[in-house]
């Protein structure tokens, strides 16, 4: 039997019924009549339908790279202009989107579902660069084209390498957080085996939540080991507080957070609200995990002074440690070495500046909210005429300001049973948090026309 012939059953079993038979006869005798499938085609409005998945795939890319919902609108709405759309309405949340494009008295709706929850500070460039440079007119292949070129780009970086940042951030954090020489070495090493097991975990899928835990525990877990292998050595060495937090200090959900409260100010409620509750979500997750392995070996949080130093001196060290944080922060989340850089000079003037100005005995939360303020201003001079996303500039630059050593006190006082010290440390940490919140409001509010004056809808 050659491969071509077949059982007499089998033919039988294939043949098609009467009805199919005479339909398929029918067609065939009429070659003008269109099959079921061709004809539902023709009633749709293929025209629309192309760009209407052109406008819904920017925004998808956009949303999965981090940004803000609000940015996530102005692109969809500057790609639709551009395709010749007469009118286009979106809704945008941090987990979807849903998008309808009209034409004359046609329209098309499309919803799309984001389950990326990373950051990609290049990609954010990228598409923003294309959103500013579309031209009047042109078409979805173009806008395809122009995605296709920006989605096939890499990470910039190798994974050892964006491990290596995160430890430089922690490490930097450390610095900041009085640390001494060791322990800052010990949490470069923690941080940055943490963020290799998180980068893991998250190119396999795994859940953010579960994420967050083995990560914060990897972390957390390699610094009570060093401290240990130290301690052999040394008598009466203690763990203390500065240097095990920061060495989860890489999970902070700043973007999530600092998004969240720019959506909110937009009276966009519902993507803020989601996206400060994930951050919440993720801040706890890494809060858990820091307070079991905490139990193992009890945590030192005596205050330590600043080093006897002058001023000059001092100051120095804060914008130098600062400079590094932010600059470890951005490289992490993928910026090119130009938005990296000019973050880290950001970060060092905002940031030096906040300390002195709490060592003068100004209020924590006056000082971070100017701070952030200075932030947000110096982020827009430098995104001038489109050259980087601001929010890639302004969200490292503000992370060294998150008071996490607080954070873990009142987490301890917590457990302790220590309500009143709990409540107050929880009280700071959120005072700041807002004030960040705030600066960074007032900075858009005072260098940002478009957003500060929103369109009707």
């Amino acid at each position: 039997m050659s491969e071509t012939d077949e059982p007499d059953a089998e033919r039988e079993d294939r043949a098609p019924s009467d009805g199919a038979g005479r339909a398929q006869e029918g067609q065939q005798d009429r070659p003008h009549v269109r099959s079921a499938h061709e004809l539902e085609e023709s009633l749709e409005p293929v025209a629309l339908i192309e760009q209407s998945r052109a406008i819904i795939r920017t925004g998808r890319l956009m949303l999965a790279a981090g940004t803000a919902s609000y940015r996530v609108k102005q692109a969809m709405r500057d790609v639709a202009r551009a395709l010749g759309v007469d009118q286009h309405a979106n809704h945008v949340s941090m987990t979807d989107i849903a998008a309808t494009s009209h034409r004359g008295r046609i329209f098309r709706t499309e919803v799309a579902e984001n389950r990326s929850f990373a950051v990609n500070s290049d990609r954010l460039a990228q598409l923003d660069r294309m959103r500013r440079t579309l031209p009047d007119a042109t078409t979805p292949t173009e806008v395809h084209r122009a995605l296709d070129a920006i989605e096939a780009r890499g990470a910039l970086y190798p994974g050892v390498a964006n491990a290596a940042f995160a430890g430089v951030a922690c490490a930097a954090f450390a610095v900041l957080n009085h640390a001494l020489a060791w322990e800052v070495a010990l949490v470069f090493v923690a941080a940055a085996l943490g963020q290799l097991s998180r980068r893991t975990l998250a190119h396999r899928h795994f859940n953010a939540f579960g994420t967050t835990l083995v990560a914060a525990a990897v972390s957390t877990g390699v610094y009570v080991l060093g401290i240990a292998a130290i301690g052999l050595g040394v008598d009466q060495l203690e763990t203390h507080a500065a240097g095990y937090i920061s060495s989860v200090l890489f999970l902070l959900p700043g973007f999530a957070l600092i998004t969240g409260a720019l959506d909110m100010a937009q009276m966009d409620l519902q993507a803020g609200i989601q996206r400060i509750a994930f951050g919440t979500m993720i801040t706890m997750a890494a809060g858990v995990s820091v307070w079991a392995v905490s139990l193992i070996e009890p945590l030192s949080t005596v205050v330590r002074p600043d080093a006897d130093v002058s001023t000059a001196i001092q100051v120095l060290t804060w914008a130098i440690a600062s400079a590094v944080g932010v600059l470890g922060f951005a490289l992490m989340f993928n910026s090119p070495w130009a938005i990296a850089l000019t973050a880290a000079g950001i970060g060092a003037i905002a940031n030096s500046g906040r300390l002195l100005a709490v060592d003068r005995d100004v209020p924590i939360q006056a000082a971070t909210a100017v701070a952030c303020l200075v932030v947000g201003v110096l982020a827009a001079v430098a995104a001038r005429g489109g050259r980087f996303p601001v929010i890639t500039l302004s969200v490292p630059a503000v992370l060294v300001m998150i008071p996490g050593v607080s954070a873990h006190e009142a987490l301890v006082s917590l457990n302790a049973g220590d309500y009143e010290a709990a409540t107050a440390g929880i009280l700071e940490v959120t005072l700041v948090v807002l004030s960040i919140m705030v600066g960074l409001v007032a900075a858009k509010l005072v260098t940002d026309r478009h957003w500060a004056f929103a369109p009707p809808r």
